[in-house]
């Protein structure tokens, strides 16, 4: 037999498997319905995420089966037509949620989330969403902000991976024509698995020093594709007799559900660890046998599974939409019963979208009879459309977005009487009953404007910012700490530029001013912290002695001990004592942390009906009070002013306390700087 002709029989075997698999769509179901239910109730599946891994691996094993099979019957892969066709599969049904998306950011949505909404629409309609979020999530600052096309992430990443896929393809398919001769197609394997090893070490080392960003990126995830595009191109991986098949099979599937079970958000992810649910789904790719009911290929094949696979796609665009504007309906939220009501509701609208949207636009004659180009040019007019869409709504909301940011500076810079914290020394305006400022359309956005102040999660410079006096015999004073320091920056400059002090700032985030070992969501933060910690303490050392140091930091920052308090409040004690350069130390008790941001509440119900039981968000002991004890430094303790004996208010004295479920709205902060104040002059004056 020539060798050309074993290299056309070895082409050959990569079109064996069919175009068609059901067992794919039960697949498909298994992923999509753990994302889901991951969303809805992520404290009951911890590790649901995984389900878009799995839909990166049956893309892979897809699409490169289909791409193989066009290089081997013509030598070439019709890069128009794909791209086309892809495009008429994926963007119609995409294109109408984003269009809902930027409707309900009009009329759901608070005011203070609308930049942050159109900015990802817009990247969403380009495909870029996941680099946008990996853009922002290295933004301490922005964690926790959540907008209605977050999960837009996946599908930008595998648009991304179908736009060069094939084109890797066909440059191997032509190097090793060129160079291999008949070993062309095992040079397209090696440059699949060398491409996917590399992925794969990527995503291993990036995930380890730097978690959020590697989340998101393109090249962490290229191997997941490339386990899929493996099988696909190696027929010959498949199990062979009943039991063989059926053991890998539905072990696949147990090890699937293990992981969403047992993974959770300290898994460092994807990473190693997504090697478990990737091997997973592929040993479930290649077990296909349906000849009896027990087979794997047969439970993966039931109507019910074929449903759920077919509106699989659709049922990921619509979730999590949901999901963000339940709390922002009047007399709705997220209640057990309304979970349940809206996850049915995703279903249904899916199902419409699929049967109206996906697969008429599959089949549009207008489309699939024309060039690709006439494809293209829809594509075009209907990402212009949504672009539109998002200006007219800025146009729209910019305005209100302005005169809210106006109207808060204006009541902030001459507040009412016994405002905020101010109700503390016992005073009572009953004009402030209704009143709540910043109002909770805009009290996420009530943040300070500092951010260039403010160090990262992994960078380790020490950043100083000075404001204030000028003048060489200013006092000098200090803020230091983490972002709960940061809270009080703007506060801190008003005090300043009031009483003619030195301001000098020292600030990073989840990184407060101690020497105990803080731990975190990575190994490259941790070390981060701790070269911070150094850089800062070689800082205050060279530095010009200051008069008093303003410190403040998350009571329930994680502490590497045995006793996490004690060691934390040890720690602050060193650093106060030993860095501080015999300044005096002013700290104060941190405020309560809530389990939730209570502006989502306030939009819809009472303030009364937003308060939260203090056991649940107060830390029964703050370690800073303890090192304040030990050291001496002058503490404040503000408990009494957020909470009663029972409850902790969200609305005091007409005053919006929080901007998230942790950090006070500057203009809370600015109502307690009065008493910051008071006890910094004290300070300065020993």
């Amino acid at each position: 037999m020539s060798t050309t002709r074993a290299a056309e029989r070895k082409a050959a075997r990569i079109a064996e498997p069919a175009h068609f698999q059901p067992h794919i769509q039960g697949l498909r179901a298994i992923a999509v319905l753990l994302v889901v239910v991951y969303h809805f109730w992520p404290g009951r599946l911890s590790g649901g995420y995984i389900g878009v891994d799995i839909f990166f691996v049956i893309s892979g094993y897809l699409i490169t089966g289909q791409l193989a099979r066009e290089l081997h019957r013509s030598g070439r892969i019709a890069l128009p037509a794909f791209w086309a066709k892809r495009a008429r599969r994926l963007l119609p049904a995409a294109l109408v949620v984003l269009i809902f998306a930027t409707v309900a950011t009009l009329v759901f949505l608070p005011l203070s989330g609308m930049v942050a909404s159109l900015r990802e629409i817009l990247a969403a309609t380009f495909y870029v969403e996941n680099w946008a979020l990996a853009a922002s999530s290295v933004d301490y600052l922005a964690a926790g902000d959540e907008t209605m096309v977050q999960h837009y992430w996946s599908l930008s990443l595998e648009e991304q991976f179908y736009i060069f896929w094939p084109l890797l393809l066909l440059g191997a398919v032509w190097l090793g024509a060129k160079y291999f001769a008949e070993r062309k197609w095992t040079f397209l394997l090696a440059v699949v698995v060398g491409v996917s090893i590399l992925s794969l070490v990527t995503s291993v080392v990036y995930t380890a020093t730097n978690p959020a960003e590697a989340y998101f990126v393109t090249f962490t995830r290229i191997w997941e594709f490339g386990v899929g595009a493996i099988l696909a191109l190696l027929p010959r991986l498949r199990p062979r007799g009943a039991v063989f098949t059926n053991i890998l099979g539905f072990g696949g599937v147990f090890v699937i559900l293990a992981c969403s079970y047992l993974y959770d958000a300290s898994t460092p992810f994807p990473g190693y660890a997504a090697l478990l649910p990737v091997l997973a789904t592929a040993a479930v790719l290649v077990s296909d046998r349906r000849e009896r009911w027990f087979d794997i290929g047969t439970a993966l094949s039931g109507r019910p599974q074929r449903f759920v696979g077919d509106i699989s796609y659709s049922l990921y665009l619509w979730h999590w939409p949901l999901i963000v504007i339940a709390p922002y309906v009047p007399w709705w939220g997220l209640s057990t019963a309304h979970r349940l009501a809206l996850f049915a509701a995703c279903f249904v609208l899916a199902w419409l979208t699929a049967k109206l949207v996906e697969d008429p636009a599959r089949t549009w004659t207008y489309l699939t009879t024309r060039r690709p180009r006439t494809t293209y040019a829809w594509v075009v007019g209907s990402m212009a459309l949504s672009v539109v869409l998002v200006a007219g709504v800025f146009a729209i909301q910019n305005p209100r977005y302005e005169a809210a940011a106006t109207e808060l500076a204006q009541i902030t810079e001459n507040p009412p009487e016994c405002f905020g914290a101010a109700v503390s020394e016992g005073c009572d305006n009953p004009e402030l009953a209704d009143v709540i400022i910043p109002s909770p359309g805009f009290g996420n956005a009530d943040e300070p404007d500092r951010d260039e102040c403010f160090v990262q999660l992994n960078g380790s410079e020490v950043v100083a910012c000075e404001f204030g006096s000028s003048d060489t015999a200013a006092p000098r004073v200090a803020l230091i700490g983490d972002s709960h320091a940061y809270q009080y920056v703007e506060a801190m400059i008003d005090l300043a530029d009031t009483n003619g002090w030195a301001l000098t700032t020292y600030l990073k985030g989840a990184c407060p001013w101690t020497t105990a070992d803080v731990g975190g969501p990575s190994a490259a933060f941790t070390d981060s912290c701790a070269q911070f910690r150094s850089n800062l303490a070689d800082e205050l050392d060279e530095a010009e002695p200051y008069d008093a140091i303003f410190t403040a930091g998350l009571a329930a920052t994680p502490i590497v001990a045995d006793d996490p308090v004690e060691a934390a409040a040890a720690g602050y004690a060193e650093a106060w004592t030993t860095q501080a350069g015999g300044a005096p130390v002013v700290t104060i008790v941190d405020n309560p942390d809530l389990l939730d941001d209570p502006n989502k509440c306030l939009r819809t119900s009472d303030a009364a009906d937003c308060a939260v039981d203090r056991g649940d968000v107060l830390a029964e002991t703050d370690p800073l009070a303890l090192a304040a004890e030990q050291t001496g430094a002058t503490l404040l303790d503000f408990t009494d002013t957020f909470c009663s004996a029972d409850e902790c208010a969200v609305v005091i004295s007409g005053a919006n306390v929080y901007r998230d479920q942790d950090h006070l709205t500057v203009t809370f902060a600015g109502t307690m700087a009065p008493y910051i104040g008071d006890a910094l002059e004290a300070a300065i004056s020993r």
